[in-house]
């Protein structure tokens, strides 16, 4: 059985978006860029500097899940940029799609906190990482999927993704 949904996780200022639309273009498969599908209202109490709780994100996971499952239904693959931190966060994803493949970038503190003070036109203030690290909970070894070291070049990180989910069969 060949790969057919990708979820690319990890804290904000991650560069989810950008390795996400690279395995996408690299593969054909849908982008789903996972900021979309949040309500008004989580967006609005994130740009006020206010974490998110577990009330806020279940909606938006299963609204994700959804997506991915009507994707499964038309036998169309995806690529879904989401932080998807918490184990049972990505419980609520695998609603969607039980076989999900998970590629975490991770990168320690500091870098993602300099990378988020010089990003724009974001509406994650950087006062909210250290929250998403106190929230993160790393890949099981049950789940599907690679820990990619994001400290590194955007080149070397998207190279090792990509070669993360042909290994695991999502075909070109």
């Amino acid at each position: 059985m060949s790969l057919r949904h990708v979820v690319v996780m990890g804290v904000s200022g991650t560069g989810k978006t950008t390795v996400g639309q690279a395995i996408s273009e690299a593969t054909g498969a849908e982008l789903l860029e996972g900021d979309d599908f949040h309500p008004q209202a989580n967006i609005d109490k994130m740009s006020a500097g206010i974490p998110l709780d577990d009330d806020d994100r279940k909606p938006w996971l299963r609204a994700l899940a959804t997506e991915i499952a009507r994707l499964e239904a038309k036998g169309r693959s995806s690529v879904t940029a989401c932080s998807a931190l918490r184990r049972v966060y990505r419980d609520w994803l695998r609603e969607g799609y039980p076989e999900l493949f998970f590629v975490h970038l991770h990168a320690p503190y500091e870098v993602l906190l300099e990378r988020m003070r010089r990003r724009r036109d974001h509406f994650m203030p950087p006062s909210l990482l250290q929250s998403q690290f106190d929230t993160l909970e790393m890949l099981q070894p049950d789940e599907a999927g690679v820990v990619i070291d994001d400290s590194r070049g955007v080149e070397a990180v998207i190279a090792d993704a990509l070669a993360a989910v042909r290994g695991a069969g999502m075909a070109s």
